[in-house]
């Protein structure tokens, strides 16, 4: 059975939309640190894929790659499913409650009615625009912090990213058919239901580049209305295969029935 791999795809959205590149914003991880990795932690991973021989020199089994995408300085991408929706519905029933008690008091002399109800409105937050690039899970969004909270009308620049979504994987390990990425459907909430992976060829070692394509989404206000534009900018990283025998981990060798030891009849404990 492949041996599965994971990366974590770790971007700095704010800072990455600012200065209009992923070079110094992109954090990388896989979990083969242990095995041969490098640059951990940086934009620079190189992923060690080993252990991909039998003893005779046959390839034992080809590698998995999952690519998981987060953004760094937004909402944990571990809240339950509808947490978004749960929170701007929170914020109907308080603005919906603040209107009774409004209503209620009417009669009363002094009360800046026009006043209150504009801090009402403004407490509701502000619901995004829904576009035919921005369709799925931020369609007709309200705009959250990343406290989760519901972001005021003028209050906008603190306000949470969704995450980044990886849209090609491409390059020099591509192109050489070291690997072949592809995106897949999954159960998996958290990756909205896709996520990309990759099959690759551990008969050829070597260092092999590659290429992310990575979308963020920008706040733009457009025609008084505000929506997340699409902003699709590039990363690299690369993949590292070596030469080492499949080796059993209790036996030190090659795959194949545990050895049970012999005790004499007379001589066990």
């Amino acid at each position: 059975m492949p041996q599965q791999l994971a990366i974590i795809v770790l971007v700095d959205v704010g800072n990455a939309l600012a200065t209009s590149t992923l070079e110094g914003n992109t954090y990388l991880f896989d979990n083969m640190k242990l095995h041969g990795s490098e640059n951990q932690g940086t934009g620079e991973l190189v992923t060690a894929i080993n252990g991909s021989y039998w003893r005779d020199g046959s390839q034992a089994s080809e590698q998995v790659l999952n690519w998981l995408p987060y953004s760094l300085g937004s909402i944990p991408p571990t809240v339950p499913r509808g947490y978004e929706a749960d929170r701007a519905r929170q914020s109907d029933e308080e603005a919906l409650a603040e209107l009774h008690d409004l209503a209620n008091k009417s009669s009363v002399a002094g009360l800046d009615a026009a006043g209150e109800l504009n801090r009402i409105r403004r407490k509701t937050g502000t619901r995004l625009k829904t576009t035919r690039r921005t369709s799925g899970r931020m369609s007709g969004a309200k705009i959250l912090d990343v406290t989760g909270q519901v972001v005021t009308e003028d209050g906008t620049g603190a306000h949470s990213y969704p995450a980044p979504v990886i849209t090609d994987i491409y390059g020099e390990a591509v192109d050489a058919k070291i690997m072949y990425p592809a995106e897949y459907g999954s159960p998996d909430m958290v990756t909205d239901g896709w996520y990309w992976s990759a099959t690759v060829d551990t008969s050829r070692p070597g260092t092999y580049s590659y290429m992310m394509r990575i979308q963020l989404h920008k706040l733009a206000q457009v025609n008084g209305e505000l929506r997340w534009e699409p902003v699709n900018l590039t990363c690299a990283s690369a993949l590292k295969i070596s030469s080492e025998p499949r080796r059993n981990a209790f036996t030190k060798a090659g795959v194949g029935p545990l050895p049970i030891p012999h005790t004499p009849p007379g001589r066990g404990a």
